[in-house]
């Protein structure tokens, strides 16, 4: 059963949220089509319980007892554990391993692992770290955090062969990042491990900054022969658990 005054409260918050400048009870009730009067009660007791806030022209924007529940929601989300039943789903679709990854320095640490019982066996577990150049979550990072972090990052890193696919020039390693961020997400191809493909992208949080990757590992000649369907779906659920994580467009 839905509230109706509960539902009005929350579509007042998400109808303010497209205005940072603020509206009146006016524009507010044309926009939503409710009656003035009782547009005008229910906002009047939201900023009175500081949920909403108005400026000197008169116009109402989100409050200050907002930005405390909204810090307290982060806080209580688990993004690891709460991330495991899309990555699970993944898994079933594409029928291949999959990861979830956070940047620690210049390197990357597996956090989730769902590995299909018909997989290629990769030797990365959860809690193992790996370089961010050479592998699919790591280039994920570099591609879609904010360029002088980028940059900062590689001037610290040595590009070492790891496999006789990896990329070890620089300016190589750049180019194929641009082409990344044109695409939407990353590849690496036998650079980590020999026989072994890998399809990779970003995960944001409500600050619209990266805050993990996800990721299809699996053999070469099968993950081409299913490359349209693996990034399809790779793509759909990083948007969703992005989604879950407070980010919008």
């Amino acid at each position: 059963m839905t509230v109706k005054s509960a539902l009005r409260v929350l579509q007042i918050f998400e109808l303010l949220a497209q205005y940072p400048d603020g509206l009146t009870v006016k524009e507010m009730s044309d926009q939503l089509g409710w009656p003035q009067s009782s547009t005008f009660n229910l906002i009047k007791t939201l900023y009175n319980q500081s949920y909403l806030s108005q400026s000197s022209s008169k116009k109402y924007k989100l409050g200050a007892n907002l930005i405390q529940l909204g810090s307290k929601a982060l806080d209580s989300f688990d993004f690891v554990t709460d991330s495991q039943p899309y990555l699970q789903e993944l898994m079933n679709q594409v029928e291949e391993t999959v990861f979830m990854a956070v940047l620690s320095e210049d390197k990357v640490i597996y956090v989730n692992k769902f590995e299909f019982e018909r997989s290629i066996r990769t030797s990365a577990y959860i809690g193992m770290q790996r370089p961010v150049y050479c592998t699919g979550l790591g280039k994920a990072f570099l591609t879609f955090l904010p360029f002088h972090e980028r940059e900062e990052m590689l001037n610290k890193i040595e590009l070492k062969a790891i496999t006789p696919k990896t990329i070890t020039d620089r300016q190589a390693l750049e180019e194929q990042l641009s082409k990344s961020f044109e695409m939407g997400y990353t590849i690496d191809d036998e650079e980590n491990e020999e026989g072994l493909l890998c399809m990779a992208a970003p995960v944001y949080d409500v600050s619209k900054k990266i805050k993990a990757a996800i990721s299809v590992a699996g053999p070469k000649e099968r993950m081409l022969l299913h490359n349209d369907n693996i990034v399809s779906s790779l793509l759909v659920t990083a948007e969703k658990i992005s989604a879950r994580m407070g980010y919008s467009k």
